[in-house]
């Protein structure tokens, strides 16, 4: 049996085509676990992709901190396993506290542990925070280790993992976003309730799409953003700046707070999934601080400004796809800037190769698992 465990909506994106695919290739041998660390964002995610979880852990509960989250996680996943068969083999994805927290359960239990995303790194502890330790401790727990790219996978080699356990796979989130393309396509779906952008009054106007809600960027960080995002809209007045918002309060005040009044600014409420792959495809270019963001958009062919200090997915700035800039509001007005004005620069983004595969990452991971079945 093989567990499959999950409870952000990142997660739950970057294995939702593993899930479909172990659950047609070996059904009755596959158990799909949500912890619930994200909920309603999650549920949003499973419905897309038509996945009902086994097993819901539901640990979230309001104003949890991480070494609140981490623990419930260890207690409820380790109470499940104390009265349920343990698998073969548990699959985590990604940094996030469910991932690590799961890890570690599965090691006081002695269940072997396959990483999926495996590999990246910024070597900065605090950025970002809490990912990088948690992607890191995961690596020293895991059995088999999925590496996205071939930095990803040189990295694990130079950390003399071995080599029979580490295995170049592509990235999980590419047949994610191929599989929500194309039935996105088929059923011409866009947000509706940002219809004027598509097929109404403001469907030629150019728009930026900005995400931004990492830790690390709390304070001075979202300052500088949320500066270079006004005077941006003061200065090209007939360009469209959407800003789905974060829910976390640290995030949402200051948004509102500085940018709740320009004309051309549209803060709106955390998209669904589907909503945020057509708003991406819609989009001009992309400002953020997010992961997932930096693999999805190349994809589309949209440029990528990273409002962030360092990035632990170094093969999209090594490639040319994406653009490191930082949290000052300086910098972040000079890039944007020169994208909306410089043709050549704006192209220069599309000319390169995407690094992060081509869409059978799912497929390569079941031949690599089918053992543990």
């Amino acid at each position: 049996m093989i567990d499959i465990i999950f409870g952000t909506r990142p997660e739950a994106i970057k294995l939702a085509m593993l899930v479909k695919l172990c659950r047609a290739k070996f059904p009755e041998k596959v158990r799909v676990i949500s912890t619930g660390q994200h909920k309603e964002m999650l549920d949003q995610v499973l419905e897309w992709f038509e996945i009902r979880p086994d097993v819901d852990l539901n640990i979230m509960t309001a104003n949890q901190s991480l070494a609140g989250l981490t623990s419930i996680c260890l207690e409820k996943l380790n109470e499940f396993y104390s009265i349920n068969p343990k698998p073969n083999l548990l699959i985590v994805q990604g940094d996030t506290t469910t991932a690590f927290a799961s890890a570690l359960t599965a090691f006081y239990n002695k269940i072997e542990v396959a990483h999926v995303e495996a590999g990246l790194r910024t070597y900065d502890k605090w950025s970002p925070f809490p990912e990088e330790i948690n992607r890191k401790l995961i690596g020293q727990i895991a059995d088999l280790h999925f590496a996205p790219t071939q930095m990803a996978y040189d990295v694990l080699a130079n950390e003399k993992i071995d080599e029979k356990k580490l295995h170049l796979t592509g990235n999980t989130v590419i047949d994610a976003l191929l599989y929500s393309k194309n039935k996105i396509a088929e059923q011409n779906y866009f947000p509706q309730h940002l219809q004027e952008y598509y097929t109404g009054t403001k469907s030629d106007i150019k728009i930026v799409l900005i995400t931004g809600h990492r830790r690390e960027n709390f304070g001075q960080g979202f300052q500088g953003i949320c500066l270079a995002i006004k005077m941006l809209s003061q200065k090209y007045p007939e360009v469209s700046f959407i800003y789905p918002v974060h829910l976390n309060p640290n995030v949402k005040e200051v948004v509102y707070e500085l940018l709740g009044d320009l004309p051309n600014v549209k803060l709106i409420a955390p998209l669904s999934y589907p909503d945020f792959i057509s708003l991406m495809d819609r989009s001009y270019f992309i400002l953020t601080d997010s992961g997932g963001v930096q693999e999805e958009a190349p994809s589309l062919g949209k440029p990528v400004l990273i409002m962030r200090n360092n990035t632990e997915r170094g093969e999209g700035v090594a490639a040319g796809v994406v653009k490191l800039i930082g949290t000052n509001a300086d910098q972040i007005i000079i890039e944007s800037s020169r994208l909306l004005e410089e043709q050549d620069y704006y192209h220069s983004f599309l000319r390169n190769q995407n690094p992060y595969g081509n869409g059978d990452s799912s497929e390569q991971i079941i031949k690599l698992i089918q053992s543990h079945v």
